[in-house]
């Protein structure tokens, strides 16, 4: 996957609103992915642009946010996502803010097609598309009628109805091992 931009940008926790420096890494997917420093060995988080992000302001459009101490209101960027707080970022300028905000706005956008070589074909490449792999149906038995490729998505963000029926399972049986101690013990006495 291609990097669309990358560079520092001053960070504001969501809970102390205190101001830090990171180093933000932009993929051409949509992937907005903050690392401590520039070797990206420690990463904090990831965002999804693509995915979670409604909408992304920038400059005068960012209001009740005080920038760090030395930088203008015209470096502020804000990405609002649909579950979780706000991101809220500074630029080192107001150039550089507008350039953060329109390649964001691009990924959000843009389809991300990746070649397929047992077809020679271009496709989109869903979000998340990190977990995206292609089988040659000559070497293994496919279901899926002479398919040539078959992508694996892991949603992160939602549970599976594996996971959930796990869950109720297990829900029930401690439901079910309270309940029925309460009911016997009357045969006891």
């Amino acid at each position: 996957m291609a990097l669309m931009k990358s560079g520092w940008l001053w960070r504001q926790s969501s809970i102390l609103k205190r101001w830090k420096k990171n180093w933000f890494d932009l993929w051409m997917d949509g992937t907005l992915i903050y690392y401590k420093d520039e070797t990206r060995e420690d990463m904090e988080d990831r965002v999804h642009i693509k995915f979670s992000c409604t909408t992304v302001k920038a400059g005068s459009e960012c209001r009740d946010v005080q920038p760090p101490e030395g930088k203008s209101k015209g470096c502020l960027i804000m990405v609002f996502l649909r579950d979780g707080p706000t991101l809220t970022l500074c630029a080192e300028s107001e150039d550089d803010a507008v350039a953060w905000k329109l390649a964001m706005l691009e990924t959000k956008s843009n389809l991300v097609c990746a070649y397929d070589p047992y077809d020679d074909y271009y496709q989109t490449v869903p979000v998340d598309s990190h977990n995206m792999m292609f089988v040659n149906p000559r070497y293994c038995n496919t279901p899926y009628g002479g398919a040539s490729h078959v992508i694996i998505r892991e949603n992160r963000y939602h549970p599976t109805e594996g996971e959930q029926v796990a869950m109720g399972m297990l829900a029930g049986a401690a439901t079910g091992a309270a309940l029925s101690s309460l009911f016997w013990l009357p045969c006891w006495f």
